[in-house]
């Protein structure tokens, strides 16, 4: 397998020109279910399992899923921003310096699961309580230097579910896991 299937699983993310409702309602779902799938996947997976890395020179499991909590606490931030801002500029972080820290490296990955589901439960019911016209709130990515609407961050954040979710699901297959 090449690196670049083992970096992008399921691809680069495609977001559509013209996102429908419907492109919402589906994405919504997929954020709806990540956090129970995540844990159904790695629910019997031993330590020395979640310290293997999906890909050489890679996170391991743990760092995934802990990443995927702090990424995902870092976007409902930004929906929140652009919600009750104009057009804020949202601070980038580090990911591969918050993914080296000993809360990624270390600590249980019960805690990220369970901060998910609880995030995720938040995210979905303030996402469904938004109209067509809120969701074209943006706010300003000055690392990508460009303007991101809610709708596009949807979009994007339903493909990192999946994204890391295929990570995991992969390598457990090729270890012959599940």
């Amino acid at each position: 397998m090449n690196i670049e299937t083992l970096k992008y699983p399921i691809g680069q993310p495609s977001i559509p020109e013209n996102i429908s409702e419907k492109d919402i309602i589906n994405w919504i779902a997929i954020l709806e279910e990540f956090p129970k799938s995540l844990e159904e996947l790695v629910k019997n997976l031993s330590e020395e399992q979640l310290n293997t890395t999906y890909k050489p020179n890679g996170w391991t499991i743990k760092q995934v899923i802990h990443h995927c909590y702090d990424s995902h606490h870092n976007s409902y931030n930004r929906f929140k921003w652009a919600l009750t801002e104009n057009t804020p500029t949202i601070k980038p972080y580090y990911e591969e310096r918050w993914a080296a820290l000993k809360d990624s490296k270390e600590a249980p990955i019960s805690l990220s699961i369970n901060a998910l589901r609880t995030l995720h439960a938040k995210w979905v019911y303030l996402l469904n309580t938004l109209n067509f016209k809120e969701l074209e709130k943006s706010f300003y990515h000055p690392t990508d230097k460009k303007e991101i609407s809610l709708k596009e961050s949807i979009a994007i954040y339903a493909w990192h579910c999946n994204h890391h979710f295929a990570h995991i699901k992969e390598l457990l297959k090729r270890k012959n896991w599940l």
